[in-house]
């Protein structure tokens, strides 16, 4: 990394001393910088940062003070110290006014070169000190947005490793292990509460056929679009899941009245039975299969989840030895 000189800016109308003071500070381990006035002062503050400004106060046009307070009121010149070098106005008065405008300190005419260079010196050791701060911070500040970054990453890594663990990767829907979460914890809510609900076991009827006529690439959409057709049909707080092959669950919860459950699920049996625009291996076709569902209503009468399960599964196959493309609550 290339280093760069602090620059010291030296701003005295007479030729002479600025001579002088190049020659002075020609070891001061900084860039000097002239100006001859004070307008020629303000225009190079503008255009370069500098460490230390060594003002000479009696000039004309712009005296030292006007130039000390415009640096003071601006801000990204503010922080820049200023030592006023002057053989005039070195009473208390003078002084007060010039640290007002913004000086740091006095160098009286004729200068002290041991003083001066002492004094300059100490102010760059202020500089570099605030320069290495600076770095520090910017460094910092880097490396904060990179841990940041790389927190993002992890947790976006670490929540699709969570999506992917219980959820259906083809379909996107609930698989069978969060379905099991979902199930104890709909038992556990009505246990409680005593607000039934309802579990429906989904078997699609001819999705075999499908898959073994167009391929698997056609039966993978199938079950991608029954899946779309599922979940437009259960409510929020339904889950659907996919719990493998061409099976699919429906816990309805709050199944509190018998008619309205059935008639959901004949709503479903009728929007899965429309036909399905697919594209084959060969040329697009539409897919014709339909859906056995068969249900079972939380009550005491179960006494457990997987009771619950067995019923609408045994409700789903008289579904099934009756023509299938239908529904039926399983008994208790």
């Amino acid at each position: 990394m290339t280093t760069h000189l602090p620059k010291i800016l030296v701003v005295d109308d007479t030729r002479a001393n600025l001579v002088a003071m190049r020659h002075l500070l020609a070891d001061s381990g900084a860039e000097l910088v002239e100006a001859s006035s004070g307008n020629e002062a303000l225009s190079k503050c503008l255009d370069q940062h500098f460490a230390l400004i060594l003002l000479d106060v009696n000039m004309p046009d712009m005296d030292g003070f006007e130039v000390a307070q415009w640096l003071s009121d601006t801000e990204q010149l503010r922080d820049t110290p200023v030592i006023f070098v002057t053989a005039a106005y070195a009473d208390d008065l003078n002084r007060l006014k010039g640290y007002r405008s913004g000086a740091v300190d006095y160098i009286a005419k004729p200068i002290n070169d041991a003083i001066l260079k002492s004094k300059v010196r100490v102010f760059l050791e202020l500089h570099n000190a605030r320069m290495q701060l600076q770095q520090a911070m910017e460094e910092l500040s880097d490396r904060n947005r990179q841990l940041q970054a790389e927190i993002a990453e992890r947790q976006r890594i670490e929540a699709q490793v969570r999506h992917q663990a219980t959820h259906d990767m083809l379909t996107g829907l609930p698989n069978r292990v969060l379905f099991h979460d979902r199930l104890r914890a709909a038992v556990q809510y009505s246990m409680v509460h005593g607000v039934p609900f309802a579990l429906a076991l989904v078997d699609i009827d001819g999705f075999k056929g499908v898959n073994d006529t167009y391929g698997h690439p056609a039966g993978d959409a199938l079950l991608q679009a029954i899946s779309l057709r599922l979940t437009q049909h259960v409510r929020v707080n339904d889950t659907a899941a996919r719990l493998g092959g061409d099976e699919f669950a429906v816990i309805f919860r709050d199944a509190g009245e018998v008619a309205p459950l059935l008639q959901r699920c004949q709503d479903i049996c009728n929007v899965l039975a429309q036909p399905y625009p697919l594209q084959g291996e060969n040329d697009a076709f539409l897919a014709h299969v339909s859906a056995s569902i068969g249900i079972a209503v939380w009550n005491e009468q179960i006494d457990s989840d997987e009771a619950l399960i067995q019923a609408a599964d045994r409700a789903m196959y008289q579904v099934k030895d009756h023509g299938k493309n239908g529904c039926a609550l399983a008994s208790t």
